[in-house]
């Protein structure tokens, strides 16, 4: 039996739940990720975040989706982290380097009323480069027909440290997204899966998206999808480099810089704090008690 305390937090209403391991790490992540994050067999979350000590940054971010699987990164879960660390006095400076699968991401805490309630990222450039997204096309994949399940959609991909596919194609509050998601993130087009993001422009400033993310299926906002979008509008000549984007959890403010990096800044909020007893069954976990 394993105990374990974590701390939910949502950002945009996109929610994981936080767990210090800087000094015990956690036994069989996946497992307990999936046992955790359930809606209606556990507690309920799009998944959970590990902090480790790192020898390269301050901190370093181990992220599982709900189903288990591992996420390079996360950009509302990130958030997140920094408000996590700081208000548990595991450091003293309000700009934070937090080691990810997809690099060193760099934090600056914002404050009111002396209290953190939205968080600024370095996301660093996108990478538009078609194998290093991945997915099963070279150079940058920009405005490209591809058909998912009969309907040929128009796609632009780009990784944020993460795989995202984002088409303008049709206004997100009419598609189904249980039923469109699912043969776009198995897609043979996209060999390690992909996050799709679906898209309304709204004005050059102001785009309106949902999320079928890769692993947890659609979820209320997609921090490294809110990037990709932005980056996408800037490429196909939809979007100015800053822009809000609005989801279905809240908006976040993308800034796409003229140097490349693209940051993003949101809000974060704990929710509560609780200890509960997982029981590991070879590849699963049940809680207990």
């Amino acid at each position: 039996m394993t105990r374990v305390t974590f701390t939910k937090y949502h950002g945009c209403e996109n929610d994981y739940l936080f767990i210090d391991c800087t000094k015990t790490a956690l036994e069989s992540a996946p497992a307990v990720a999936r046992a955790l994050s359930h809606r209606r067999r556990g507690v309920g979350s799009d998944g959970i975040i590990c902090i480790y000590p790192s020898t390269e940054a301050d901190f370093r971010m181990e992220m599982y989706n709900a189903d288990g699987s591992r996420g390079e990164m996360c950009g509302n879960g990130i958030r997140g982290f920094g408000k996590f660390v700081a208000d548990r006095s595991m450091i003293s400076r309000d700009t934070i380097q937090v080691e990810t699968d997809a690099g060193v991401k760099t934090l600056e805490l914002h404050r009111t009323g002396g209290h953190i309630d939205r968080v600024t990222v370095d996301m660093g450039p996108p990478i538009l480069a078609g194998r290093e997204i991945p997915v099963a096309a070279e150079g940058n994949v920009v405005d490209h027909k591809l058909d998912v399940d009969g309907r040929v959609w128009t796609v632009t991909c780009v990784s944020m440290g993460n795989p995202h596919c984002i088409t303008f194609d049709a206004d997100p509050d009419g598609l189904d997204l249980d039923k469109i998601g699912p043969p776009f993130e198995h897609h043979p087009f996209f060999p390690e899966r992909v996050n799709t993001e679906f898209v309304r422009v709204d004005s050059p400033t102001h785009l309106t998206m949902r999320v079928w993310e890769r692993g947890s299926g659609e979820t209320m906002a997609c921090g490294t999808g809110a990037c990709a979008v932005v980056a996408a509008g800037v490429l196909t000549g939809r979007s100015e480099r800053k822009a809000v984007v609005a989801l279905r959890g809240g908006d976040l403010e993308i800034d796409y810089r003229a140097d490349g990096s693209v940051f993003m800044t949101g809000p974060t909020v704990e929710v509560f704090t609780a200890t509960v007893d997982v029981e590991i069954q070879g590849d699963d976990a049940v809680l207990r008690g």
